[in-house]
């Protein structure tokens, strides 16, 4: 796939290499880009933003861990994609459970379109364990301050289905795992010490959230070196739920097939456009409303 044309604008381009460029708000570095991770094929390979750190510092994202090694700081994964899973570790086979299985795929990183401090816009392939292209994607990732204390990354992804046939998104619920497993689509894995806070406007906890599909969503925590944050999450498509975890993990989806199958049509692309405010200190309901309430989307 041929990339396009870098504007002007992408000439200037953040620290980093170009595998790993840097994102920057108010002169402070917040996030780090990993373009073309050197990964085992099981951990699923893709790009993923890694450390991602508030305004002052605090690191919000967690990478490699080692209760699930595949889960990558911020990413999009999808752990079926018409039978590939570009997800990582074990897939879930209805009547068998979790099994290893070689069927592992990659989303690569094909081209840029655009790099600056503030802007990262992009190509890839979502590509089977054969390198078959079954999807191809246009991602933009873009930061803005949200006061001195908080900034958003806004993320915006269209999937377009590459095989001249519908591409079906799965996971583990759908595969007939229970337990509200629905993972897949917009993953942020967060850090933190001892089990954090999670929230909507109506609901707390995260038996009460998983699932759900209200406006927003908020994780609130303090690293493991200190530094209390909250990320609040907007960006539902329809169809799409909350996933959430705290008591095992801490970590939140926008599940593209949460207790259904979803489907990029043929023909027809699927847009999500998701936005995480980063901010220091734990904010309460009333703190997330205003700052939402004051947010400018472009």
């Amino acid at each position: 796939m041929t990339a396009e044309p870098r504007s002007a604008a992408a000439e200037s381009s953040p620290a980093g290499t170009d595998a790993e460029p840097r994102l920057v708000v108010g002169g402070v570095e917040v996030a780090r880009y990993l373009v073309r991770p050197d990964l085992d094929p099981r951990h699923g390979p893709r790009p993923y933003l890694h450390p991602v750190r508030t305004r002052a510092g605090t690191p919000v994202t967690d990478a490699l861990p080692a209760d699930h090694v595949w889960h990558l700081g911020a990413s999009l994964a999808v752990q079926d994609v018409d039978g590939a899973n570009l997800w990582g570790g074990r897939t879930y086979v209805r009547g068998t459970g979790y099994t290893w299985r070689d069927d592992h795929g990659v989303i690569a990183h094909t081209g840029w379109r655009e790099r600056t401090a503030d802007r990262l816009d992009h190509d890839l392939e979502w590509r089977d364990r054969h390198g078959r292209m079954l999807l191809r994607e246009h991602r933009r990732i873009t930061v803005t301050p949200a006061g001195e204390d908080a900034w958003w990354l806004d993320l915006s992804a269209t999937l377009t289905a590459a095989t001249g046939a519908d591409v079906h998104l799965g996971s583990p619920a759908t595969n007939g795992r229970p337990g509200g497993a629905g993972y897949g689509g917009f993953f942020w894995r967060a850090v933190a010490d001892g089990e954090p806070l999670v929230r909507t406007a109506e609901a707390e906890g995260e038996e009460a959230v998983n699932g759900s599909a209200a406006p927003w969503l908020a994780l609130s925590a303090t690293a493991p070196g200190g530094g209390a944050y909250t990320l609040v999450f907007t960006g539902l498509g329809p169809g799409d739920r909350w996933f959430v975890r705290t008591a095992m993990y801490p970590g939140v989806c926008v599940a593209y097939a949460f207790d259904s199958p979803a489907v990029v049509a043929a023909g027809r692309p699927r847009h999500n456009r998701h936005r995480v405010l980063v901010a220091d200190g734990h904010l309460d309901p009333a703190g997330i409303e205003a700052r939402l309430d004051a947010a400018v989307v472009p």
